[in-house]
């Protein structure tokens, strides 16, 4: 596989080599789909990622390389959704400032004050209880707000680093921290509670 985030494949695709820029769209497409994904439904993200091609196909001569082809083509798409959300009156509110919802488990010197559920995947029912689980994830994934979402799916999912999701998102590190750990707090307690109740 030819890796193109090297230079000359990135002269390759500045200069409108179309078998350069199809393998970029087969290597990166999934990528970017799933970062759509996390805040638009799937004909929407697809829609999303479609536009945001075509607006990367068009700003290629221009793309002077600050950054990664991958951190480029992410934010292209990340501003395609925000834009169909701003369209259909939602936007992507970057707001790190509300309580932790954690906070209630420590204590002062930051130990735990509760300290999580013993969570027991053994047993027969355990593949069903995995399942069960996995929709429940998905149902939270889906209510939780964008911007934590987008975090969660740039670092967890698919690994990027703080400076690239700072550069994709244009935020802090600090708050890209926030948002995360908002993320998987919200993750966190709902997977106590199932295990808890066996409820979603």
């Amino acid at each position: 596989m030819e890796n193109i985030e090297n230079p000359e494949f990135v002269a390759r695709l500045r200069s409108g080599d179309d078998t350069a820029f199809a393998l970029l769209v087969k290597h990166y497409h999934p990528r970017l789909l799933s970062t759509a994904r996390s805040l638009l439904q799937p004909a929407d993200a697809e829609e999303a990622v479609q536009e945001g091609w075509i607006s990367a196909h068009r700003a290629l001569p221009r793309f002077e390389g600050r950054s990664t082809v991958l951190t480029w083509l992410t934010r292209i798409v990340i501003n395609q959704a925000r834009m169909q959300l701003r369209r259909a009156g939602r936007e992507i509110q970057f707001d790190p400032t509300a309580d932790d919802v954690l906070s209630h488990r420590f204590n002062e010197d930051g130990r735990w004050q509760l300290p999580p559920h013993k969570w027991d995947m053994q047993g027969p029912d355990s593949l069903l209880t995995r399942d069960e689980l996995k929709d429940c994830m998905e149902k939270h994934m889906h209510v939780m707000p964008d911007s934590q979402r987008l975090v969660l799916e740039l670092r967890d999912i698919q690994g990027q680093d703080f400076d690239t999701i700072c550069n994709i998102l244009e935020i802090s590190t600090s708050n890209v921290r926030v948002l995360l750990h908002r993320a998987r707090t919200r993750l966190f307690q709902m997977v106590d509670h199932f295990q808890e109740t066996g409820e979603c």
